[in-house]
């Protein structure tokens, strides 16, 4: 079954930066972007059978079609406004960060500026690992080999991102080879794999938080961002991040820490603004 819904949200939106952000992370066979209709389509796991999203945002609304089991489709439009941080009011987060001198110009190029979530915490948090000190590209490219060789059949030609289940079984060996991780990643995928089988999940932040970082590989920029995309912490920001060190023009993650106080509860909003213009482009309006 697929539908077309036009999900309320509070304007202003900025569109063009949210698909900058998604065209920048798009993992092949997993998503498709089309820049010319400004149109994103992921794959996505129902509960009920794999589904596919596929969304057009503009300045005042975003057009989405699910294609997916009648039984999933509430849910899945639940996870859409999740993913795109729909239930935002930009009025006080544009007003707190706009009145800082330094942010006040990417406030006034991108009002309503959203930051992105997820549609699963499982593939996001794998896919973190896999971008751990290579870039955003090199990132979906790994993610884009661990989905054709471990995803599963999905709709419209995608494939579905690899269940923790059916990832926690694989060779590592097979792993580094059809993926071409280094063998630390390889572990660490893994062991996020086991822990997710076995029941690790997002529901309890704090104990999600301390879980993760009891993994190996896992270390405070994984958690902190994943504070951001997973648990929806609006005011949690990755210290550690090298592009928001580069963007603040500091070395160390504590400066970055001492830096950001000031946007304060806002600070993950503020780290996607300098993400966007730093990362995603700064032409985006």
């Amino acid at each position: 079954m697929s539908v077309v819904l036009r999900p309320t949200v509070t304007p202003p939106l900025a569109a063009a930066p949210m698909l900058a952000a998604l065209r920048a992370h798009t993992v092949p066979g997993l998503e498709r972007h089309d820049v010319d209709t400004g149109t994103h389509v992921r794959s996505v796991r129902g509960r009920h059978g794999p589904a596919v999203v596929a969304i057009r945002p503009r300045s005042e609304h975003v057009s989405v079609r699910i294609g997916a089991d009648r039984r999933d489709l509430p849910e899945l439009e639940q996870t859409v406004r999740r993913w795109l941080d729909l239930d935002a009011d930009p009025a006080p987060i544009d007003a707190a960060l706009g009145a800082d001198p330094y942010l006040a110009p990417m406030v006034a190029a991108r009002p309503g500026l959203r930051v992105l979530g997820t549609t699963d915490w499982f593939d996001t948090a794998v896919q973190t690992v896999l971008g751990q000190q290579v870039s955003v590209a090199a990132a979906a490219t790994f993610a884009g080999r661990l989905v054709a060789r471990y995803g599963d059949p999905g709709r419209d030609g995608l494939r579905c991102f690899p269940s923790p289940s059916g990832l926690a079984g694989a060779d590592p060996h097979e792993l580094q080879a059809a993926v071409g991780l280094t063998g630390a990643r390889v572990r660490t995928v893994l062991v996020l794999a086991r822990a997710a089988a076995d029941g690790l999940d997002p529901s309890d932040p704090v104990r999600f938080r301390r879980d993760l970082l009891a993994l190996p590989g896992i270390g405070p920029w994984t958690v902190d961002y994943l504070a951001v995309r997973v648990l929806g912490d609006r005011d949690a920001c990755p210290a550690g991040d090298l592009v928001l060190r580069r963007a603040l023009g500091v070395d160390t993650a504590g400066a970055v820490t001492a830096r950001v106080q000031r946007w304060s509860p806002w600070r993950a909003y503020a780290a996607f603004h300098l993400w966007t213009y730093t990362a995603y482009g700064s032409s985006a309006p």
